[in-house]
């Protein structure tokens, strides 16, 4: 039951088009996917060209795609298709995501080489995205201020392949202090009351409160303060939320322009996404100017849920070569002779190119960021692409690794099809038989890789995170590391 407040606000906003927009209560909801540009095959494509429908709609992917008109490489999938069981998400080459919620990243418009703060980045759907339009170039901070959403957010950060991310467990307020005028865009997807999701769930829906509505705007106002503080000279910043409380929307934006004059409204080109959307300044009293650049999302008028967006940028230019040193300086990395075996086992098992330095958190070796900011005094889950752990006068790759490499980055690979049960066999754990030279291969499914295993005796060991088998649960890494 949709609560009574919420409905009769909602019939105020809309009018005529009310019915309409309860009426898409009692539709399904729309289920999508995003095809990952950074997981390569066995020929060098990427899985974003490799599964994408052709002209004709046909697609190599074993479901039923259609593009969603306002994310590159998103497609709609249908009802009958079940992509979280199949192994291509096991090896990271999609992404499923709510269509709505793709649109926040298209208008940060990331680009490779930048620096980019997700603010508020669990479960990683935004995270993995923004990622993949840096195309492994650049920084992105990826951050969630409770713990739990930030370890799934390091699960999924680790599952999509990427190599330039830190994930952080941080207050924005401390992350302000750290990162002042640091980053070139910054998304806050804040934290709100969720009204957009009552149709897909319902627990959404159990919990709603005006008062939480209220509470959540001014949670939203802090955050924003925030960002602002971390915005560069000329950066880009985006608001959006999953709510359709104009408090928490227009509201927001509307107080944060009070207090922050060096910001202004970029509008939105609703025409060129192909979404039906307005920004409705008319309701927010004393709403500011370029209110109407905004951009909602309505269930009734498009095929997603609830959602808000606006784009925010800040006043002034970066200089050429505009290269900010944050105040704690760049994270050192370590000398050759600390990485124990891991050389060895580099040059005899990988082809790879590793762009960065490498750290050490204990016995774990991290690749990081060329320019990776000192993370000393902050809570860091993961603060790169993790490349294994140092074993008693042995080293043994992590998971991450294999999901960050192509087949042409390593120098053993077993590939493993899609529609036979051994892959299926792989990933609840179980060996199988192979003949070859020993030592590490890169274990990949259909040309995408998936895990490691490691040949002897005729027989590939598995080497599949146990906690990712069936009836695991898995969290890499999942201790703080503290700098």
């Amino acid at each position: 039951m949709l609560p009574e407040q919420f409905l009769s606000r909602m019939q105020e906003m809309l009018g005529a088009e009310y019915d309409a927009f309860l009426e898409s209560f009692s539709q399904e909801k729309y289920q999508a996917l995003r095809l990952n540009r950074l997981k390569t095959g066995q020929n060098g494509e990427s899985a974003a060209d490799l599964l994408a429908p052709d002209k004709e709609g046909k697609s190599l992917a074993p479901f039923h795609l259609t593009s969603v008109s306002w994310a590159k490489d998103g497609y709609y999938y249908e009802k009958e298709d079940l992509p979280g069981k199949h192994p291509y998400h096991e090896a990271g080459a999609y992404y499923i995501q709510e269509p709505s919620a793709m649109a926040p990243v298209t208008l940060l418009e990331p680009q490779p080489g930048e620096r980019i703060l997700d603010l508020c980045a669990a479960p990683g759907g935004k995270s993995t995205q923004i990622a993949a339009a840096m195309n492994g170039e650049g920084l992105l901070i990826s951050n969630e201020i409770h713990s739990a959403r930030a370890k799934i957010l390091s699960e999924n950060i680790e599952r999509m392949g990427i190599r330039n991310a830190c994930v952080t467990n941080e207050t924005p307020q401390h992350l302000a202090q750290v990162f002042p005028e640091y980053f070139d865009r910054i998304l806050v997807d804040a934290p709100c009351s969720g009204e957009g999701m009552f149709r897909k769930n319902e627990a959404a829906c159990e919990e709603w409160s005006s008062e939480n509505v209220v509470l959540c705007g001014e949670r939203q106002d802090e955050i924003l303060d925030c960002a602002a503080q971390m915005l560069r000279p000329g950066g880009r910043l985006v608001y959006s939320t999953c709510t359709f409380s104009p408090i928490e929307n227009e509201g927001s934006i509307s107080r944060f322009l009070g207090k922050h004059p060096e910001f202004e409204i970029v509008p939105i080109a609703k025409e060129e996404l192909g979404i039906q959307g307005d920004g409705v300044a008319k309701y927010v009293e004393d709403a500011a100017d370029g209110m109407e650049g905004t951009l909602r999302l309505w269930p009734h008028r498009i095929k997603g849920e609830g959602h808000y967006a606006a784009v925010l940028v800040k006043e002034g230019s970066a200089p050429d070569g505009y290269q900010t040193i944050p105040p704690q300086g760049i994270q050192k990395g370590v000398a050759e002779k600390e990485l124990g075996e891991y050389p060895a086992f580099a040059k005899e098992y990988l082809r790879a190119d590793l762009q960065g330095n490498y750290v050490k958190f204990g016995d774990n070796i991290y690749l990081v960021p060329k320019y990776m900011p000192d993370l000393k005094g902050l809570k860091v889950l993961r603060p790169g692409l993790h490349i294994g752990t140092l074993k008693k006068n042995r080293f043994e790759p992590s998971h991450a690794l294999a999901l960050a490499l192509a087949p042409k980055e390593a120098v053993f690979v077993w590939n493993l099809d899609s529609g036979e049960n051994t892959i299926n066999a792989y990933l609840n754990g179980q060996t199988f038989s192979a003949e070859g030279k020993k030592g590490w291969y890169l274990i990949c499914v259909d040309g995408f890789s998936i895990g490691w295993g490691k040949l002897a005796g005729g027989i590939m060991k598995n080497h599949y995170p146990k906690g990712l088998r069936k009836g695991g649960e898995y969290y890499a890494n999942s201790d703080y590391i503290r700098g």
